[in-house]
């Protein structure tokens, strides 16, 4: 029974954080439910969370905090960077990661390649909450094709690398571009200097997923930090990696993110600032013993890592 089938006003969607536990939706309309060539696609309108994108029954975004997580994953590499121009994104079908890339005054190109076409022409019917136009930018290239064989292939040089990536789930779309190989790619696609931000899977139920990709791209990157942020979307604190080649996102004080966020960024932000990105930093303890933990190592493209771990 698909998704469309069994739910309307009234009925539920359970979303499986492990193979042991799950959280549980209200749903009040679908919008749309189908399979693409990459993944299973729904957009529906949770009754307390707003309209929402679902990939492979797994919760990606939705208008309730889709803000906590898109300015968290953007920000503190943008604006630990010094001035950056030159952005690609992987991922982030919605438009909302490139929506967030294209408030900096500084940004000339954002290059978005994403794999999957058929996402996009569903978030830019269904979500222009999300990507408020991002799409239409004449700073922004769109490029329809797998992230990984862009980079393999491309010469190009970027100043911040965003991989907005579905989790690296077993026979997914995205398990080889959390691996040792990819993100020494990445960081010859780097400019001197360039930082390079992951999203790391969540750090209350795939901890040890989290810290091998922290792992991972601290055995390619001279500076490496890992950040978190609870997102009430996803039932879980969720963790994001910095790799950089030069800059240290934790060595910035609240004072100079805010004097660096209302010269650069347009607009007022809603989640992200200062504070907040001192937080964002400051992991607690027993996720810091996780990231220490001897027994993990960096995943690579013969052994690569896989949710739940």
């Amino acid at each position: 029974m698909s998704l469309a089938d069994m739910s309307h006003e009234g009925t539920w969607m359970i979303e499986f954080n492990t193979p042991y536990s799950f959280h549980v939706r209200g749903i009040k309309r679908v919008l749309y439910s189908g399979v693409t060539k990459y993944q299973r696609v729904a957009i529906v309108e949770f009754e307390d969370l707003g309209k929402a994108l679902i990939l492979d029954g797994k919760t990606q975004s939705s208008l309730y905090d889709e803000f906590v997580y898109h300015e968290s994953l953007v920000h503190p590499a943008m604006i630990t960077h010094p001035n950056p121009r030159r952005v690609l994104i992987l991922g982030g079908g919605e438009g909302a990661t490139a929506r967030e890339v294209l408030r900096y005054r500084s940004v000339e190109e954002v290059v978005m390649v994403d794999i999957d076409d058929e996402v996009i022409r569903l978030a830019k019917e269904y979500l222009p909450e999300m990507h408020q136009g991002s799409f239409d930018d004449p700073r922004l290239k769109l490029i329809i094709d797998d992230g990984r064989k862009y980079l393999e292939r491309s010469n190009d040089k970027f100043d911040v690398v965003i991989l907005d990536l579905t989790d690296p789930l077993e026979g997914g779309p995205s398990y080889l571009l959390y691996t040792v190989e990819f993100y020494s790619i990445v960081r010859k696609r780097l400019n001197e200097g360039g930082l390079m931000v992951t999203q790391a899977t969540s750090t209350t139920y795939s901890a040890r997923t989290f810290a091998t990709i922290y792992r991972t791209v601290a055995s390619v990157f001279p500076v490496t930090r890992a950040y978190q942020v609870y997102m009430h979307s996803f039932d879980s604190t969720w963790g994001f990696v910095i790799g950089s080649l030069g800059p240290d996102p934790a060595s910035l004080t609240p004072e100079e993110v805010n004097d660096r966020t209302s010269s650069r960024v347009k607009g007022e932000l809603r989640f992200y600032d200062g504070e907040v990105h001192r937080a964002l930093f400051t992991l607690p303890k027993h996720i810091r013993r996780v990231l220490e933990d001897p027994s993990i190592i960096p995943a690579t493209d013969q052994r690569p890592t896989f949710l739940p771990a």
